[in-house]
């Protein structure tokens, strides 16, 4: 159950530096703040230094993540196993917070939040 835990820690690692990636490097593009539901240019361009804070919050999550995968698989099993549950229940709790703005959030809600919430409950189990 570790390894499938681990697997799912690092997909949910995975999805965080992708919203790193639309967030902090690729936000002027039409494309990916109208995926956030921004409406116009203007719109997109006045939230822009929000975006690209709220995508480094993602980068660090996800990096916790790896780097506490990294550990968790070496001889700081403990040291890893505590800073991937920091990450992942960082990660689930955002996706807590993201689904009490709207109903229209659920889709971002579970890929936010399922990853990590079910991997953790694999590695702990494992």
């Amino acid at each position: 159950m570790a390894i499938i835990g681990s697997i799912l820690i690092a997909a949910a690692a995975v999805v965080h530096l992708a919203f790193f990636a639309m967030e902090s490097v690729f936000w002027s593009s039409p494309g990916v703040w109208r995926r956030f539901g921004v409406a116009s240019q203007r719109d997109a361009d006045t939230i822009r230094a929000m975006a690209y804070n709220q995508g480094f919050y993602n980068l660090f999550l996800a990096g916790g993540a790896a780097v506490g995968l990294v550990l968790y698989w070496t001889t700081l099993r403990d040291v890893g196993f505590g800073i991937v549950f920091f990450s992942a229940v960082c990660m689930v709790l955002a996706a807590v917070v993201l689904i009490t703005t709207g109903r229209a959030f659920l889709r971002a809600t579970l890929l936010q939040g399922a990853l990590p919430l079910v991997g953790l409950v694999l590695l702990v189990l494992g």
